[in-house]
């Protein structure tokens, strides 16, 4: 069956994509929101299950397995460095290789083996942890088999979030056509309310499992995030028809290498002056970039020229290989990529100040006032729901009301540009470390604890701050990548916060080590003895310079330019695969 007119086009999806049976997506029956909203309740139970075990693991550690604050602190952030590395593998393997939802679904499936050994963990009798007394640590057998299967757990759990999480938020993603402007809008809402599932599965992870880990027990904390975890693949399954998905074509990186290895094999030649000149042929499924006139040096990849051969099949041949010869659209995504570094690098101290709240802003609330009613006090780890909720709440404020009013003064889809976005986040986490600073500086002067709620606005300027960068960073990194490699684009903006928590642990012992000289450190036995007021202004100065540098970066970006002119469609509705692509002008 041919296609028909532009009409009977609108009816179907051009970009690659195929329906679960490899077909031709129609518009009407898949993707869309019927096919995101079931990603969206799969990443809310994957961080309800998440956050119920990072907010209270370093409680685990301390009470059960009885280690001393700085092992448990050690074995917490190996943990989590792990788990923020481990989505570039899993990025690029489903970019590359086993694609977005089939990574989704292995990925899944080792997250719960993950939890169901950390169940098993608590009710087997063999891997039970030990009674042990509180005040001699002597324990009535060894904890070698309990932490043995423990940590195995957690670290299975770690390897099913590096292959679901940047797989999953790109494949609901996919779910919405870059050439339909009336999807492309609703992109820009799925990356709000995606945040908005995310923080709602947050929010309930450390409030409602927290409280069934301290005051039900462990056991029933774990049966209930495996339980989640096991509806959530349920639902999953349960959206094959309606998805629609992207087919790997191959490792995404072997066509920059290739660009930079054909510069290098030209660097002599100049660049003609009409870049129409340069070589271009956009592969099946592939959008075609505009040219730009920066970082010309990389043009040189796509010079034809004629080489000194007297084979002229020899000839062909050479100039036709990829490692000599790229084309204009793989050579701007190549710029692309490096032109994303300087915005990437800048966004590191941001995330330093979202690690704060995760750890500092925590401990400042366990010595607070935190009791409710004489007999239910906060637990500390529940703190974090400040900051979901104020997420959870403004970014339906923001995607509701302020995207139509500014759409309405910028012309411009999502209201703002993404670095702008980005750039208005950072000037909130300026505030939040400034907030922070002031109510610890009171906590201090206080004669007696001071009510937990006093930490209610640097949490919520967090959580406001957040809904700004962190959204924009996701939906920045989902965006500007090529193509093919989206996957790998959520990975990056991981990895922020991933490389921010190790630069956030050299801070503390640059600060620690240079306080110590002068007699008493910043970082004392406990916040009495500590000035986390004075880490935070220094925090919030590091952040002020940084925003100035990432602003300057952010007006010397420019955005990845589609040649709308050209589009691709299926030659044949029967037996169209993702290659039988044409190119239509």
């Amino acid at each position: 069956m041919e296609l028909g007119g532009e009409g009977d086009e609108k009816k179907w999806i051009h970009d690659s994509s195929v329906d679960y049976k490899g077909r031709v997506p129609l518009r009407t029956s898949t993707g869309g929101w019927r096919a995101s909203l079931f990603v969206i309740g799969i990443e809310f139970a994957e961080r309800l299950s998440y956050y119920g075990i990072a907010s209270n693991l370093i409680m685990y550690l301390t009470t059960v397995l009885q280690q001393d604050l700085k092992t448990s602190a050690k074995n917490v952030n190996d943990w989590l460095g792990v788990t923020a590395v481990s989505p570039l593998l899993g990025g690029f393997l489903a970019d590359a290789y086993i694609g977005r939802f089939w990574m989704v679904m292995i990925s899944s499936l080792i997250y719960l083996m993950g939890l169901c050994l950390l169940t098993l963990s608590e009710f087997v009798p063999s891997l039970k942890p030990p009674t042990c007394s509180t005040s001699a640590h002597i324990c009535n057998r060894s904890k070698r088999p309990h932490e043995n299967a423990f940590f195995l757990a957690l670290y299975l759990i770690s390897l099913g979030t590096g292959g679901h999480k940047p797989s999953l938020e790109s494949f609901g993603a996919d779910q919405f056509d870059d050439d339909d402007d009336g999807e492309r809008k609703k992109k820009t809402s799925f990356f709000n309310w995606w945040y908005f599932g995310l923080c709602s599965g947050a929010m309930l992870g450390v409030t409602l499992i927290v409280y069934i880990e301290d005051n039900v027990g462990w056991g029933a904390g774990f049966v209930a995030l495996t339980a989640v975890k096991a509806v959530a693949i349920v639902i999953l399954i349960i959206g094959v028809p309606f998805y629609r998905y992207r087919v790997p074509k191959g490792s995404p990186l072997t066509p920059m290498l290739q660009v930079l290895a054909a510069a290098i094999v030209k660097r002599d030649l100049t660049c003609p002056s009409d870049p129409s000149q340069l070589y271009e042929l956009v592969a099946p499924g592939r959008r075609r970039l505009h040219h730009t006139q920066r970082m010309r040096f990389l043009d040189k990849a796509a010079i034809l020229h004629e080489e000194p051969c007297g084979n002229s099949a020899a000839a062909s041949h050479k100039q036709q290989n990829p490692w000599r010869l790229a084309t204009v659209t793989q050579v701007e995504e190549t710029k692309q990529l490096l032109s994303m570094v300087p915005i990437w690098l800048s966004t590191l101290i941001f995330g330093v100040s979202v690690v704060q709240g995760q750890t500092f802003f925590i401990k400042q609330g366990t010595v607070m006032n935190r009791s409710i009613t004489p007999s239910f006090s906060i637990p500390p780890a529940s703190l974090l729901a400040l900051a979901a909720l104020s997420m959870a709440v403004f970014v339906s404020i923001y995607d509701r009301l302020l995207v139509p009013a500014l759409r309405c003064l910028t012309g411009n889809d999502r209201g703002i540009t993404i670095l702008q976005r980005i750039g208005i986040g950072m000037a909130f986490s300026v505030a939040c470390l400034a907030s922070a600073a002031t109510v610890e500086k009171k906590r201090r002067d206080s004669p007696l604890p001071i009510s937990v709620f006093w930490l209610a606005p640097q949490f919520t300027l967090l959580g406001i701050s957040d809904v700004f960068t962190l959204v924009g960073l996701q939906e920045y990194f989902y965006d500007q990548v090529p193509d093919n490699m989206r996957s790998l684009g959520i990975a990056f903006y991981l990895s922020v916060i991933g490389a921010a928590s190790f630069l956030s642990s050299f801070i503390i012992s640059v600060v620690d080590s240079t306080t110590s000289r002068g007699g008493a450190s910043w970082f004392g036995k406990d916040l009495n003895h500590s000035r986390l007021d004075y880490f935070y202004w220094l925090l919030a100065v590091l952040s002020g310079i940084n925003l100035c540098v990432y602003v300057c970066s952010a007006r010397k970006y420019s955005y990845k330019s589609v040649d709308k002119g050209h589009k691709w469609r299926r030659d044949s509705l029967d037996d169209a695969t993702g290659d039988e692509l044409k190119l239509m002008p």
